[in-house]
């Protein structure tokens, strides 16, 4: 009779704690996607290249030199990109926070690198017209008229 006691004890004692598996990972997970952002702009994104433009059309591209390469990291409300230059013993990043509206971009600098706090001295706020894809983005820089003079092209990392 003992042996079947603890038989059954310990089959009671694995069907519950497999119960219980299940219900953590169903918490889990509605924990995870309740967080989890609908800002396509969240995660790493790597410069690609870039695109100038003459009277709203792109009359040029440039691809990223392979040694060089900037990425930018935005959070829920926080970006910061940084620039790798092996050439150049300058350093490149800025920190801040940033907002969008779907098709513009706007990123206010709170501090950088020695380089980027003389620039955010002058001008702290970066607005930007933003064609926003799944995987790929661009952030173009107007005119004070509103015309589009460059782009910086990105594609997701992460």
């Amino acid at each position: 009779m003992t042996s079947k006691f603890l038989i059954f004890s310990l089959m009671l004692t694995f069907v519950f704690s497999c119960k219980d598996a299940a219900e953590n990972e169903k918490t889990v997970n509605t924990q995870t996607e309740q967080n989890e952002s609908p800002n396509g702009l969240k995660g790493t994104w790597e410069l690609t290249g870039f695109y100038n433009y003459k009277d709203n059309i792109v009359v040029d591209s440039f691809q990223m030199n392979p040694e060089f390469r900037q990425l930018k990291m935005y959070t829920n409300t926080k970006v910061m990109w940084c620039k790798h230059r092996p050439a150049d013993s300058s350093e490149w990043f800025g920190y801040g926070t940033y907002n969008y509206d779907g098709d513009r971009l706007t990123e206010i600098l709170d501090f950088g690198s020695a380089v980027m706090d003389e620039v955010i001295e002058e001008k702290k706020e970066f607005i930007f017209e933003l064609d926003l894809n799944p995987n790929a983005f661009q952030q173009i820089e107007l005119d004070e008229d509103g015309n589009r003079i460059y782009s910086e092209n990105y594609k997701r990392v992460e």
